[in-house]
């Protein structure tokens, strides 16, 4: 005998990631910059006050360098200030996720039977969301963009988005803040983004001809990755020797294949067709 009534309890446990944990995880992360940020600033404005006091006591320093460890300290005060609201404001777009997804769970405690339109307008839109983040974390991008746009739940881009656009301007600073905040993450599931990040910026270092920050960029940043990406590394160092008209070999591959095709390159993985000229190579996860 079929049954209209609603498993609340099973609902409730399938819908708290999405509800809780996901939006706990991006908070808690706000908090902990937030956290080190003021243990650092007050850190440093209680150094010097004890400073400034123990001084004073002994009869040292005069007036002036007092008023000048004042002013610096109500300087650090403004920028920990700054740094605090900023870091709110990121915190706004979970805050809204999150409201939007605890109104959408109180929905369902107002319906009575799972067989009525609005459980199943309401269920729609469950599945919506779970199929978007299934093709998210499945590198179904485009899957789930048309999914997000169709049926108006964008809000799952707005790191994505940011991101993206970042990379367009040839920046990849966005999307290394990302792999900071999300460290751990990456590292439990062996995803290389942030040395393909790092890569990329060696390389531009090396295609514009900067060569002593370049050399300075791979010291400091990709050393790290050699036990596991030698090969790589290696290979990129050799752009600090060979410059595009002096390149042979895996260098001068799509330089080749620009001249035998009308400038236009093809992406070995996609099959995507490009203008060499405006060829840059850029890592997208």
């Amino acid at each position: 005998m079929a049954t209209n009534n609603m498993n609340m309890d099973g609902m409730m446990l399938f819908e708290q990631p999405f509800a809780r944990q996901v939006p706990y995880e991006n908070y808690r992360k706000v908090f902990r910059t937030s956290q080190k940020n003021i243990e650092k600033e007050l850190g440093a404005l209680q150094s010097t006050a004890n400073d400034l006091m123990k001084r004073a006591r002994a009869g040292e320093g005069s007036p002036e360098e007092a008023l000048k460890a004042v002013e610096g300290m109500v300087k650090r005060t403004e920028t920990l200030k700054r740094k605090l609201i900023y870091k709110n404001a990121s915190g706004l777009p979970t805050l809204s996720v999150t409201r939007e997804r605890l109104e959408h769970l109180s929905t369902v405690e107002s319906i009575t039977s799972a067989n009525g339109p609005e459980f199943a307008r309401w269920a729609d839109t469950r599945l919506d969301r779970w199929l978007v983040d299934w093709a998210l974390r499945n590198g179904k991008e485009k899957t789930a963009r048309s999914i997000a746009r169709e049926r108006g739940i964008e809000t799952f881009f707005s790191d994505i988005r940011r991101i993206e656009n970042a990379l367009t301007r040839q920046s990849c600073t966005e999307a290394l803040a990302w792999c900071s905040e999300n460290k751990a993450a990456l590292r439990k599931v062996k995803n290389p983004l942030e040395f393909d990040l790092r890569l990329q910026e060696f390389i531009e270092l090396s295609r514009i001809r900067n060569l002593m920050e370049a050399i300075a960029y791979q010291k400091k940043y990709l050393i790290q990755w050699q036990d596991t990406h030698s090969a790589q590394i290696n290979q990129a160092a050799a752009l600090l020797a060979y410059t595009p008209a002096t390149a042979f070999g895996p260098y001068k591959a799509l330089e080749d294949m620009a001249a035998r095709n009308d400038g236009i390159v093809t992406c070995p993985r996609t099959g995507e067709r490009c203008d060499f000229e405006n060829l840059r190579k850029v890592f997208v996860s």
